[in-house]
Formats: structure tokens, sequence, C-alpha cells
């Protein structure tokens, strides 16, 4: 069994709930990362995603938006030990591309639907081309 600590980002990205959303969006973009981890000291209370960003974009409330009016609350999340099988049957099902990893209540990472894919296609991938 592949397990989602061999594969999640442990360099996390976190911001918090009254951070202004253009100034989360700002990271997220300097970092290259389409999720951030919206912590509460230290609690997972939230992630924010491009998805999210969209919407506040959309509703012309991103300039005066804090991120915890416009992430998602008590997302899904997966167990480090938790396989990449669960982890991306969570994100089919839910709709969503990116899951906080944590132990407990301690969060270890996060696992994008790349990352899941990355596992799923290394033994077929082309090689010498």
């Amino acid at each position: 069994m592949v397990t989602v600590d061999r594969h999640m980002t442990r360099n996390l990205l976190t911001v918090s709930a009254e951070e202004r959303l253009p100034d989360a969006a700002r990271k997220m973009a300097d970092r290259g990362v389409g999720a951030v981890v919206v912590l509460d000291a230290g609690r997972l209370v939230g992630i924010l995603t491009e998805r999210d960003i969209l919407r506040a974009v959309a509703a012309g409330s991103c300039d005066i938006a804090t991120v915890g009016e416009r992430m998602t609350r008590h997302p899904e999340t997966v167990e480090s030990t938790d396989s990449t099988d669960h982890a991306a049957a969570l994100m089919i099902h839910g709709g969503f591309r990116h899951l906080p990893v944590v132990d407990g209540s301690e969060v270890k990472g996060i696992v994008s639907i790349r990352d899941l894919m990355k596992v799923a296609l290394d033994d077929r991938s082309p090689r010498g081309v």
C-alpha cells in the first residue's frame, strides 16, 4: 500500500482566517501553490483554494474579503498513513483537488490530485523518449 506521507508536500504555506484575501492570493502565487491551509493557533480551521479566490473575484469581493470569509471550513482530511487510493477517492467523490494531511489534530502536509497522478502514472511513464 502506497501511503499519503510518501507523496505529500510537507513545506506548507499557511495563513490565518483574518488575513486579507489579496495577501493570501499573492503568497499562493509567489509559492506557485493552488491551496493553503488555514490555521488558528496551530489548529486546522479551513483550506483556501484557487477556486475560492475565483469565486470571490466573480462576486466582486476579492479586494475586501478575508480568508475566513472565503475559505472552505472544516475540510476533509486524510491521515498521513492513509493510502493514496483513499485520498484519490475522497477527492474524486468530493470534487476537490487538495487535502490537508493530519496525524490526529496536527497538520502534517497537503496532498494534491497532481501528487496522486504522479503515483498512478509512475510505472506507466515513457522512458528514454
